[in-house]
């Protein structure tokens, strides 16, 4: 089979949602899940230099009472925003803000994270026709611990606009 049978056969298939899919008190189960690698942990906190040595240092992290090198709370964040992004914010629209962040408990190197989220809130723009602003508490979970989780909001386009 040639290329251009292939794309005559290929049906577009939208897997992003909008606003209007996000009625308060929907929750989404993110797939994937992320294990987190010693690499990822080196690299992100040398690049933003967050020099902590519990972050890259296994000997000081065990010094300090923890039972491996510790990953960068700001990395535990990030793929927990990331693992989210599919579900939630795909469709497009700016992201407007974090708020409530908390972190539960360290992370090690190794342990894999999960994430779900609920909707909040949901409302019109009142400034931007054809979209919404939708809020969701997110939970990143180590197991069924809660490891990271906080509130964020973005505008999402609504199916009229798209």
């Amino acid at each position: 089979m040639n290329v251009t049978t292939l794309r005559k056969q290929a049906r577009r298939r939208e897997r992003v949602h909008y606003f209007e899919d996000f009625p308060e008190g929907r929750r989404f189960e993110h797939h994937w899940g992320r294990t987190l690698t010693e690499a990822d942990n080196t690299l992100l906190s040398t690049l933003t230099l967050a020099y902590n040595p519990v972050y890259f240092n296994r000997e000081k992290a065990l010094a300090a009472g923890h039972a491996d090198t510790v990953i960068n709370p700001m990395l535990v964040l990030m793929v927990a925003v990331g693992l989210s992004v599919e579900d939630l914010s795909e469709s497009g629209g700016a992201f407007l803000g974090i708020d409530g962040l908390t972190f539960h408990r360290p992370v090690m190197v190794g342990e894999t994270l999960t994430a779900a989220s609920t909707v909040v809130s949901a409302r019109r723009s009142g400034s931007r026709p054809g979209m919404g602003v939708v809020t969701w508490h997110t939970q990143g979970r180590i197991g069924e611990g809660p490891v990271v989780d906080f509130r964020r909001t973005n505008l999402i386009k609504s199916r009229e606009a798209r």
